[in-house]
């Protein structure tokens, strides 16, 4: 733990994302198989189709599993700031699998409310159904925090967007729950709470796509760090002792890794070993605050304040 953020080296961490995709995926794999059985079993359409988006998640979790091999691979001459891409587009699609199952979600409950306004009734689930489903609403909230878990220690977007995309199956599972416990314990009339609670559950999942969508999207189209990150980015370069002034910062994630580019200003006598010196200590004051962090930074000569410089986090385009 270093700088308030708890972060591990980039080997363990890919193994124990790794890990973590496996139990998902065996997991989704389970679940799939008991809540299919359970809604043909049980007469539950609710848990039957809940077992088939099941399906979907085990694809997300080999989707996932592959995207993090491949970014674990590091360095290589090909990928010379790494993978770290890999996990933003797997996050990136696992936004759009999000917004796919929860339009499937809104279509079919929007279909079966009309089937009900119009005079249907919904079949009657049986007991099975509803103990698989409070399984697997146990199973996928343990998940979640398992693998928010991981993506936090291993500051991975894709592990993040892969624990919401457990929370929001949980939250599928619950609401579909409420459908089954009404038409099963309220009457006949009360059924089409099952199609009400899927759609206030696509409408959530919707969000939580936007969510996870949204970073990953910025992130691939190179957007700067956050400004308060970005403030202390400057905070820490000015206070690093040689440094005069700078200039031309520039910042980005790559995948777990920030990348943070900048022209840093010395005094001009300075020897090409001191002025090194300075450059790997502002590397070590940036690691040991932001964890990973890809530094690029072009050393130049102090001549004053011409206009152009700052001490600030301001990036400048002017060059001296």
């Amino acid at each position: 733990m270093s700088g308030g953020h708890e972060h591990i080296a980039p080997v363990a961490g890919n193994r124990a994302q790794k890990r973590c995709t496996t139990v998902g995926m065996v997991s989704d794999a389970l679940l799939s198989g008991m809540k299919i059985t359970a809604g043909l079993v049980g007469n539950s359409s609710a848990i039957l189709a809940d077992g088939i988006h099941s399906i979907s998640d085990f694809v997300t979790d080999t989707l996932v599993y592959a995207f993090v091999r491949l970014g674990g691979r590091g360095v290589d001459e090909r990928y010379q700031y790494g993978r770290g891409k890999f996990e933003t587009l797997a996050a990136f699609l696992i936004s759009l699998l999000l917004v796919v199952v929860a339009l499937g979600l809104l279509v079919e409950g929007v279909g079966d409310v009309w089937r009900a306004l119009r005079g249907e009734t919904l079949e009657r689930p049986e007991g099975i159904a509803l103990a698989v489903g409070l399984v697997a609403v146990a199973v996928k909230e343990g998940l979640y925090n398992y693998t928010r878990h991981v993506g936090k220690v291993t500051q991975s977007a894709a592990m993040g967007a892969y624990a919401w995309h457990h929370r929001a199956d949980a939250l599928s599972t619950a609401a579909t729950l409420a459908g089954v416990a009404g038409a099963m314990f309220l009457g006949p009339g009360w059924r089409v709470l099952d199609p009400i609670a899927a759609i206030a559950v696509s409408v959530l999942i919707l969000v939580l796509a936007y969510r996870i969508g949204r970073p990953a999207v910025e992130e691939l189209l190179e957007v700067s760090l956050p400004s308060d990150e970005v403030q202390r980015i400057g905070d820490i370069i000015t206070g690093v002792a040689g440094v005069r002034a700078f200039h031309n910062l520039r910042t980005r994630r790559n995948g777990h890794l920030r990348v943070v580019d900048v022209h840093v200003k010395v005094d001009g006598d300075l020897d090409v070993n001191a002025s090194h010196l300075i450059t790997r200590h502002i590397e070590q004051q940036l690691t040991d605050a932001l964890g990973d962090v890809m530094t690029n930074i072009h050393i130049e000569p102090y001549h004053g304040h011409n206009g152009c410089e700052k001490c600030s986090t301001t990036p400048s385009s002017t060059t001296p």
